[in-house]
């Protein structure tokens, strides 16, 4: 039997529209998450300063010192060349989940580690030109400061500037390439000068 044109009609099946695809989520170039977590840190470093707990103080320096060295020394040489051999989508997927962490823990375990270690210096006597090793606590603190020179004044501005690119409409590829391999640089740098620093603060600690 023969179909008629409304009988074709009937059995039409209607199609429906695709689903458009979910948008993602808002970028966020500092993680208001973590925020609470750093004033908590923070507002303890300045207890323990306060109150001049030597423990709390050592406690700030060690742990801070020994974060800040392990992460110099895994972005500089194991991140770094990792990044390197990914494809461009890849390494940026990955930076926009690495840098905005890293805006927030470098700066607090710079703080913590340098606050933490002056005044543990000055409670132990170290800061006096009579300390038998005061001329290894010098070279200790010129090497810190360089770290910390190069960690804010060049790993976050880097840092943030690649974020603000992320949040513009059409990224330039060519100069985030370029402010990566400047933050990767820079972190190998600085895990290096990590290295000198544990050699000190081994001769320090073996008086």
């Amino acid at each position: 039997m023969a179909l008629t044109r409304t009988d074709l009609t009937r059995e039409r099946v209607t199609v429906p529209p695709p689903v458009a695809a979910a948008e993602a989520p808002p970028f966020q170039i500092v993680p208001l998450r973590a925020l609470p977590v750093v004033a908590a840190v923070l507002v303890l470093l300045v207890i323990a300063i306060a109150g001049n707990w030597l423990w709390a103080i050592d406690f700030f320096h060690v742990a801070g010192g020994a974060l800040w060295t392990a992460i110099d020394l895994f972005l500089g040489f194991v991140i770094g060349p990792i990044m390197a051999k990914m494809s461009v989508p890849a390494r940026v997927e990955f930076s926009k989940r690495l840098m905005p962490k890293m805006v927030v823990l470098m700066p607090t375990l710079v703080v913590c580690t340098l606050a933490a270690g002056w005044q543990l210096a000055r409670h132990l006597g170290n800061l006096s030109t009579a300390y038998p090793t005061h001329g290894w606590l010098v070279a200790s603190m010129i090497v810190v400061a360089v770290m910390a020179v190069v960690a804010i004044g060049l790993l976050e501005p880097a840092n943030l500037a690649v974020l603000f690119e992320f949040r513009k409409p059409q990224p330039n590829g060519e100069l985030i390439g370029r402010l990566m391999r400047r933050f990767i640089y820079a972190a190998g740098v600085t895990g290096a000068m990590q290295v000198a620093t544990l050699v000190i603060m081994s001769r320090l600690a073996s008086g």
